[in-house]
């Protein structure tokens, strides 16, 4: 099965030199215009953002970064459809391989409404779990019934489906001849990264009679352009210009619920962060971890002469003068 290839670097408008601070910055930037909360055309912005936000898990890994790099240079196969460099499946390349076949007895696996695309979950997803052959179950050609194989996809969840939960429509086509079968996933409250939802009985078939394998969706929490996710804990970047972290002030900080206001006092530090209590995503006990506001301290880097001669002053001061 084909697949078509995603061009990672033209989903940000990034050169495929850009650096991981231009990755990261042009992704804020798309994010923050299609984030469905804030765009107005919903539906469109919905699988923009999800187009985004899977370039952006890509290319801000290192690790995954340079394996989709040797994929890109052979991208353009004669034939139609994507077709990886030889041997690329044995170099660690993330998901399964559909186009070894797998595990299994080879059935291939096609996904839709997970906010992956086929291209993501080949390569860098969750693919497809262990059959049941290779955790003991009987070999192919005996006589007693052998349990299906687990089967894996990653599901993308933004986090504030995280935070309210949310019902998503998942279909899943189990080769290309087969029809498409739609599924109700529900995406409880308070799930977290790398937590499994399971579907029971929609792996693979079992021989023989034996029963089905499972379905596991994989949740990957989808990158948010004002918030890094630690646990149940929230992040916030906030860069400060030197005067505001001397003398003080009060921002407008986002959170998951609006804008909330917040005072940061004089003195402020470098790398400081301010606690702004169950601001965060829900626990499994119903509590809410924190957003955390970090404190940035913004440094001009040019200056008029007559900024130059007030830090000057300020120097003397403090009696360090300036060089």
């Amino acid at each position: 099965m084909a697949v078509q290839f995603r061009d990672y670097y033209e989903t940000l408008g990034v050169s495929k030199t850009a650096s991981e601070d231009e990755i990261k910055s042009a992704f804020r930037k798309l994010a923050r215009k299609y984030h469905p909360d804030v765009a107005k055309d919903k539906g469109g912005a919905e699988e923009k953002f999800k187009q985004i936000n899977e370039a952006y898990e890509v290319l801000s890994d290192p690790e995954k970064r340079q394996k989709y790099d040797q994929l890109g240079a052979n991208w353009n196969q004669p034939g139609g459809g994507f077709q990886p460099p030889p041997g690329w499946g044995q170099q660690g390349g993330g998901g399964h391989n559909p186009f070894g076949g797998g595990n299994g007895g080879g059935v291939e696996f096609e996904f839709g409404g997970t906010g992956f695309s086929d291209f993501f979950e080949a390569f860098f997803g969750g693919g497809r779990g262990q059959s049941a052959f290779g955790r003991g179950g009987f070999a192919p050609g005996g006589t007693a019934a052998s349990r299906g194989s687990d089967v894996e996809a990653d599901i993308m969840v933004t986090l504030e489906e995280a935070l309210h939960g949310s019902t998503r429509t998942v279909s899943l086509r189990r080769n290309s001849s087969s029809k498409l079968e739609t599924y109700q996933v529900k995406i409880p409250r308070g799930v977290h990264e790398g937590q499994r939802i399971r579907l029971a009985g929609q792996g693979e078939a079992g021989a023989r009679g034996g029963k089905s394998g499972d379905l596991f969706l994989r949740v990957r929490l989808a990158r948010h352009p004002d918030f890094s996710v630690e646990g149940s804990d929230l992040i916030h970047e906030v860069e400060l210009a030197p005067w505001q972290a001397v003398l003080g002030t009060e921002l407008k900080t986002p959170t998951l619920e609006g804008e909330a206001r917040l005072k940061i006092p004089p003195g402020t530090q470098g790398e400081q962060r301010f606690r702004m209590r169950e601001r965060g995503l829900p626990n499994a006990n119903g509590t809410r971890g924190d957003l955390y506001v970090l404190a940035r301290i913004r440094i001009p880097k040019k200056l008029t002469d007559r900024e130059r001669e007030l830090w000057s002053q300020l120097a003397e001061l403090h009696g360090s003068p300036a060089v």
